[in-house]
């Protein structure tokens, strides 16, 4: 199952390539197609080039294929779509549609076959979705990288070190050279970073907490490293205990230790020019 998700993930890439050579195409004819659909291959945007393919140049009958949920105006196509399709340009989109759409049948026999293969797994899937950002694919390809038996790890540590999610010990003398994270593990790590972009976007959660509060820090591309990390820490004790995601709140670390956060805010305000004496409130 892990050889098929990579191809499809591959496939993806490739159909994306080649959805770019449709909309350079176009922009060769002097079609703006993209300026006023938010994807040019959805119903109308498909229709529109379907259209130039079999020869109409008419800007107001391309304009009335348009779907009527499209937000740009009639005005709006019809000024994106006045522009010189040659033969060449239809033959190149004739070519890039029939890619696109070989593709897309290929990554349909593929997603048939996991459904096939994924039987012994599809409880531990289905624990990896009950996780803010991650959906039914993304779930497989985790599962398909790490496997179902988390007594391989010995603790959640191991398995984040193994996808290089956790930054690298690179010491020299006494002084840190490097904290980057490692190469490996490109797959799986690929799929958790994406993920955690989709996971910190639920209001209120953990995940969305600690990624404000390293981003404050350390940058988002840390941020959303570190998410990642968490999110497969937790995938590692949902599949050893076989329980559902818990999470642990917005508040989470509002309620770490008092002196802890005490002195985070001390800090703060001396770094700001404050000095201040703490004196408790008597109740």
């Amino acid at each position: 199952m892990r050889n098929l998700l990579r191809t499809r993930k591959q496939l993806v890439r490739e159909q994306s390539s080649q959805v770019l050579r449709v909309q350079k195409t176009l922009e060769d004819a002097n079609i703006k197609l993209d300026s006023v659909l938010s994807d040019v291959m959805n119903k109308s945007g498909r229709a529109m080039i379907e259209a130039l393919i079999a020869g109409e140049t008419n800007p107001v009958k391309l304009a009335s294929l348009a779907d009527r949920r499209v937000k740009a105006s009639q005005e709006e196509l019809r000024e994106a779509l006045r522009g010189r399709v040659t033969k060449h340009h239809r033959f190149l989109l004739r070519l890039h549609l029939n890619q696109i759409d070989a593709l897309a049948a290929a990554m349909a026999t593929i997603d048939a076959r996991v459904e096939e293969s994924l039987q012994p797994f599809r409880t531990a899937v289905e624990l990896i979705m009950s996780m803010p950002g991650t959906q039914n694919l993304s779930a497989q390809v985790i599962v398909s990288e790490i496997g179902i038996d988390m007594s391989r790890f010995p603790s959640a540590g191991h398995l984040t070190s193994w996808a290089c999610l956790c930054p690298r010990n690179d010491e020299s003398a006494g002084k840190r050279r490097s904290n980057r994270t490692r190469k490996g593990a490109v797959w799986l790590k690929t799929t958790l970073v994406q993920c955690a972009w989709a996971a910190v976007k639920k209001k209120n959660s953990y995940l969305q907490a600690q990624y404000f509060r390293i981003a404050a820090r350390r940058g988002k591309k840390k941020a959303i490293v570190a998410v990642a990390a968490s999110m497969l820490t937790a995938i590692y004790h949902m599949l050893k205990d076989g329980t559902m995601y818990q999470d642990l709140g917005y508040n989470h670390f509002e309620r770490r230790s008092t002196d802890q956060q005490k002195r985070r805010l001390v800090k703060r305000l001396a770094d700001l020019g404050y000095a201040l004496e703490l004196t408790p409130l008597t109740t």
